[in-house]
């Protein structure tokens, strides 16, 4: 048999639980749907860390973001030199592409002044990570920058639609008391920045040929902020009854993950998140992710169209979730379900007995899951593992997954370093601990407590007692995650 097609589509700051399929039943996703009812749902994905560079950085080269160094936005940049699953998969005879945002390094930060203000200029730095074809995107804030080009801005003018987009994009700048506004879009559901990539996508894949697999990550900027959804979709949502999650509760953290919460509440506005605005923000966010299913739907169209859509494997993720408003927070950094769960659907080319797994896993097991399906050599000193023996698994247990699932992020300080936080989780409990400070920041029961609102670390003395082996589990589970890592880190030195 040829070896398969493979499409990972890849949204930015989708939240695991805004599916269908995973049980919403207000937000409309039939193609996600579709491929989770043609593939498997791993229920229990977690990310390496709630923000994006890290976490990119971290399932193209299945090493978590200690390991490579990448453990903020716009710090260190991922070494081009790492190998990486799509490199891989050139070496194994693939064409590779990349439409829409890498953000494996800090190209968000070009200066006009100093470059020369078309994101292009960064595709041979893009493409060394293994593409044949790139056409990237930013995000929605690098179009309004002055003097910055990029291929949608340039199309935007062709349209004549530039600069009510770039008004409404200025109006709700991030970090801005604007930055959670939930608005309409000025321009149609055709013109957005979504349906832009698509139609991009579309087009490297009606040039390829049936005699030579491809590989196409299809990475979509949205439903990552500012919260602008298409015209169309934002209607269809107006009245939406979209419930808020998770309450915030008040609790007498540790002093240094009491410190970081206030961060994050600065950064999310808290001040300014009464139900009704969340609830705007939340029906942009529901449409931007409808946009993104219904273009889902054109891809797998073409692929019908074109007779390849059996033996073309199918992969949806995400590089972190989006708080929402619950815990009184927008935005991820966090280690919240909202955050730091992501949805993972892999849908095998020419599909199979749809099912949901409640197995353990991360979001670095992409990769060697990719190059398991196109049977080529897996990566080295990987963290990450192949999902595949896990499709074969008949109960929609969690048998064979992980024991533990790690995740980790560096408080965004404008010093270089800040204090350290990494989580961990088992198929019960969830546990975070500062790691400069060895600080135990939280510990969560989530079969009883769901969701995560009763930190137990900040109950009595005596009632921790009946946990205290398992908070020793927990403990010893990240202290050799990170020994481990520093190993790895001095081998490479």
């Amino acid at each position: 048999m040829s070896k398969p097609n493979i499409i990972f589509i890849f949204a930015d700051q989708h939240r695991h639980d805004a599916l269908g399929c995973a049980g919403n039943e207000i937000i409309q996703t039939p193609n996600l749907d579709r491929l989770a009812g043609e593939g498997v749902r791993f229920a229990n994905t977690w990310c390496q860390s709630p923000i994006c560079q890290p976490s990119r950085a971290s399932m193209i080269s299945s090493a978590y973001p200690s390991e490579l160094g990448v453990m903020r936005n716009f710090g260190r940049d991922l070494d081009s030199n790492r190998p990486t699953f799509m490199r891989h998969l050139q070496q194994a005879g693939y064409r590779t592409a990349n439409v829409g945002k890498t953000h494996y390094y800090s190209e968000g930060l070009v200066e006009p002044d100093k470059d020369d203000g078309d994101m292009r200029q960064f595709d041979d730095q893009v493409k060394a990570f293994g593409f044949d074809h790139n056409v990237e995107e930013f995000d929605r804030y690098v179009h309004a920058m002055e003097g910055v080009t990029t291929p949608y801005t340039e199309y935007l003018k062709r349209e004549r639609v530039f600069e009510p987009y770039r008004d409404v994009i200025k109006s709700i700048w991030r970090l801005t008391e604007q930055h959670w506004d939930g608005v309409n879009s000025p321009i149609s559901k055709e013109q957005d920045l979504t349906s832009f990539l698509t139609r991009e996508a579309q087009q490297w894949i009606a040039r390829q040929k049936d005699d030579e697999p491809f590989f196409l990550q299809l990475s979509y900027v949205q439903p990552h902020v500012p919260l602008m959804g298409d015209p169309q979709w934002a209607e269809y949502y107006a009245q939406a009854p979209i419930t808020r999650g998770a309450a915030l509760v008040q609790q007498s953290h540790p002093e240094i993950w009491q410190n970081y919460l206030t961060w994050c509440d600065h950064h999310a506005n808290g001040k300014l998140l009464t139900d009704e605005y969340v609830l705007a923000g939340a029906r942009q966010y529901y449409a931007m992710i409808s946009l993104v299913d219904e273009s889902i739907g054109r891809i797998l169209a073409q692929l019908e169209e074109q007779k390849m859509l059996d033996n073309t494997m199918i992969v949806y993720s995400s590089d972190h979730g989006e708080m929402l408003g619950d815990h009184g927070l927008m935005a991820k950094f966090t280690f919240y379900r909202s955050s730091v769960q992501i949805p993972l659907v892999v849908r095998p080319a020419g599909g199979c007995a749809g099912r949901v797994s409640e197995a353990l896993v991360e979001l670095v097991d992409v990769g060697p899951t990719l190059l398991d399906a196109a049977g080529a050599p897996g990566l080295e000193d990987t963290q990450g593992r192949s999902v595949l023996p896990l499709m074969d698994e008949g109960d929609g247990g969690s048998r064979g997954g992980r024991e533990y699932l790690f995740s980790e992020i560096m408080q965004q300080t404008r010093s270089k370093e800040g204090p350290t936080f990494r989580a961990v989780r088992d198929a019960r409990y969830r546990m975070t601990l500062e790691t400069t400070t060895q600080t135990p920041c939280e510990f969560y029961d989530l079969q009883n407590d769901p969701d995560e609102l009763h930190n137990l670390l900040c109950e009595s003395t005596s009632s921790m007692g009946k946990y205290t082996n398992r908070i020793e589990a927990l403990s010893q589970a990240i202290a050799q995650r990170t020994l481990n890592q520093v190993e790895v880190v001095a081998s490479q030195q």
